[in-house]
């Protein structure tokens, strides 16, 4: 399918041939809701814990008798009936990683640049540099890209490209290295260069 590519100053600089096989997938919302999960429950830090018996603090003599007492027998303060005692079957330091395979993985993302394609929220830039630093600059240009909500994928990042978008809300600069399925989906438009393209393109096919 041939797409228009454009400049940062949104004037069309050419065409750009793109692969259906990467580009020409139909939606596949399952597809992208089972990686999207993925990427959340890897990124978790599953640091939450409680204490078990072994780890609280406190004594260890029996606090009264075993008999007599007519009370329910307790070998220990520190046990889960009492106060300041233990957990049963509390949250453990652990990952929440699950298994997704390779295969699948390539699947969503060409789903979710498919996606993007189909819904004319795709912009072909002929390169990703700016002329200059300044995040007032580049609000202009994307201003005139009509670009408010945005993840831009360039090959090589340019480093004033870099700074100057940097500080611009609901905007993402990512190398192509880095593509992921979820920031896609949490940006309203994707723009790609055609340096990107051609890598995204080998990877994926």
């Amino acid at each position: 399918m041939k797409v228009a590519v454009k400049s940062l100053d949104n004037k069309s600089v050419g065409d750009i041939d793109l692969s259906e096989d990467v580009f020409g997938l139909s939606m596949r919302r399952d597809v992208l809701h089972r990686m999207v999960n993925w990427q959340l429950a890897k990124r978790r830090s599953g640091n939450h814990k409680t204490k078990g018996i072994n780890e609280v603090s406190g004594t260890g003599k029996k606090p009264f008798a075993q008999k007599g007492s007519g009370r329910a027998r307790a070998s220990s303060l520190r046990n889960i009936h009492h106060r300041g005692g233990a957990v049963m079957f509390g949250p453990l330091v652990r990952s929440h990683a699950i298994n997704m395979p390779k295969n699948f993985r390539k699947l969503a993302l060409r789903v979710a640049l498919s996606s993007k394609q189909a819904e004319g929220k795709l912009i072909i830039l002929d390169e990703a540099k700016a002329v200059s630093h300044k995040t007032k600059d580049m609000v202009k240009t994307f201003a005139g890209l009509g670009l408010t909500s945005a993840l831009i994928i360039d090959e090589v990042l340019d480093q004033g490209f870099t700074r100057a978008a940097g500080n611009i809300p609901n905007v993402d600069v990512l190398p192509q290295k880095g593509i992921n399925v979820y920031d896609i989906m949490r940006r309203d438009t994707l723009v790609l260069t055609k340096d990107a393209i051609t890598q995204l393109e080998a990877r994926l096919k």
